[in-house]
């Protein structure tokens, strides 16, 4: 690479400094990534579409003296409006969307932290997979292997961070689309607490009050900074998380006091979790105790069957509003106009009752009360990341027929993330390991609610421990 040929050896909040102590320029940071758009992208496809004079033009116009300020980055094609930026949503239907009249409050402070935003990545429709291959823009390759899914629905933000062409994306999660993109692809990926990032002011809450948005970056202390510059309640949000004690990156790099951790790897749907996820669970629950924490297995007592059907619950009547919601249109999406998971799972959608709908979210709450009480005496709950390394590309296909055993491959691969989606509790992916065949391999660190502070704190702990940042698909070698 031309350039800043140092470009990859920091993350964000490092190339911030640089800019901040005039060693680089926000302008050669911006041409850095573009250059390595331009030559990986071909490859693996997660960018699918380039922002480059719109980045430029941030840059010319001054941007603020915020953590960021100067740093590349990429928006997911999904949520966050952004003034004048057309968004498809990872579908052929709203692909013809007109542009957004304003910016969303988690854009508007991105901005604000200095970010130079210069394209968006590619999603499934409508986000509702858990890899990245829609029929608008094609599949998305996971830089590690590019025969296997990068994740979804933030598989385009995972695969660009993880092919190094950046330190940190824009992603978002409704049933683990920030968490197993992470995971497929070797990245750190937060779920924050339910509310800890606002939708204002075009939405209350996102997918029945189980999405939220944040990030998938390099290291924690990144992912910590970043949640300080864009948490915090919009302008009439019906529910607010409650305030940290502190600001997160303080939290990264402090040693945590003894911790009661609980681990688990039982999934509450039965799926069986492969061995070598089962490996590196092992090895963290050493290394945990190791540091000076209380480890113990322990499964925690809740309704584990009700977790995948409340979930489509919500999401199914969630997908029903969703397809008639294209701005212009004037209609909802008729069939064949999207793909046929997202058709199939709208027909579930128009049969469900408004009491049914009811008890999906009391029983999301109630499943809530339950992982409190758990937490009234552990930290922390550790869980393998996913229940397989990154699966093949085409076997989380939207196009199947069979709805049911979409939806049943789906939570087989990941069983561990939804679940903390209906308790709204903040989920840390780590990617700790590798598989024997060279793929990512990750663990999941569970907080209280509203305690993203104990997640980073012995986050950074085991990335000090074990660190990964070094470690670098061919792809960007």
């Amino acid at each position: 690479m031309g350039g800043f040929a140092e470009y990859e050896h920091y993350d964000a909040l490092g190339l911030a400094d640089l800019v901040r102590r005039r060693q680089i320029t926000p302008e050669e940071l911006l041409e850095a990534a573009i250059e390595r758009v331009e030559t990986r992208n071909p490859a693996i496809n997660a960018v699918t579409m380039k922002l480059y004079d719109y980045g430029r033009k941030m840059i010319a116009d001054g941007l603020p003296d915020g953590p960021f300020r100067g740093v590349p980055f990429l928006m997911k094609d999904l949520t966050s409006p952004i003034a004048g930026v057309r968004m498809t949503r990872g579908s052929k239907f709203f692909a013809d969307t007109p542009p957004s009249p304003a910016d969303s409050e988690h854009v508007k402070r991105l901005r604000k932290a200095g970010l130079v935003i210069f394209g968006r990545t590619n999603t499934c429709e409508l986000g509702l997979s858990l890899t990245c291959e829609p029929q608008l823009h094609g599949p998305t390759r996971n830089p590690w292997n590019v025969a296997h899914s990068s994740g979804g629905s933030s598989g385009g933000a995972a695969a660009a961070v993880g092919a190094r062409m950046l330190p940190m994306a824009h992603a978002s999660d409704g049933f683990g689309s920030i968490r197993a993109p992470a995971a497929c692809c070797g990245l750190v990926g937060l779920k924050p607490t339910r509310s800890r990032n606002t939708f204002a002011p075009f939405a209350g809450e996102g997918l029945g009050a189980v999405s939220t948005e944040h990030a998938v970056s390099l290291t924690v202390r990144d992912t910590a900074a970043l949640l300080d510059a864009t948490r915090g309640a919009g302008a009439g949000d019906p529910y607010v998380a409650p305030l940290p004690g502190r600001p997160y990156l303080e939290e990264a790099g402090t040693k945590p006091t003894r911790l009661k951790i609980a681990w688990t790897a039982k999934a509450p749907n039965g799926a069986k979790v492969d061995a070598e996820c089962l490996r590196l669970l092992e090895e963290t629950v050493r290394l945990c105790i190791d540091l000076g924490h209380r480890v113990e297995e322990r499964d925690p007592e809740i309704e584990g069957a009700a977790i995948v059907p409340t979930f489509l619950t919500l999401a199914a009547a969630n997908t029903v509003v969703n397809l008639a919601s294209h701005p212009t249109a004037g209609r909802p999406a008729r069939e064949g106009e999207v793909e046929r998971i997202t058709w199939l799972t709208a027909k579930m959608g128009e049969s469900i009752s408004a009491p049914d709908y009811v008890r999906a979210t009391q029983t999301a709450h109630r499943l809530g009360r339950q992982m409190a009480a758990f937490h009234s005496e552990w930290d922390v709950l550790l869980t393998p990341g996913l229940a397989s390394p990154a699966v093949k590309l085409g076997w989380l296909d939207m196009m199947m027929e069979d709805v049911n055993e979409y939806w049943r491959r789906v939570f087989h691969f990941s069983p561990f993330t939804v679940w903390f989606n209906l308790t709204g509790q903040p989920g840390l992916m780590l990617p700790l390991g590798q598989s024997s065949g060279g793929l990512p391999l990750a663990v999941q660190l569970v907080g209280r609610y509203g305690d993203e502070s104990t997640l980073i704190r012995l986050g950074s702990q085991l990335e000090a421990a074990r660190p990964w940042f070094d470690r670098k698909p061919a792809l960007a070698a």
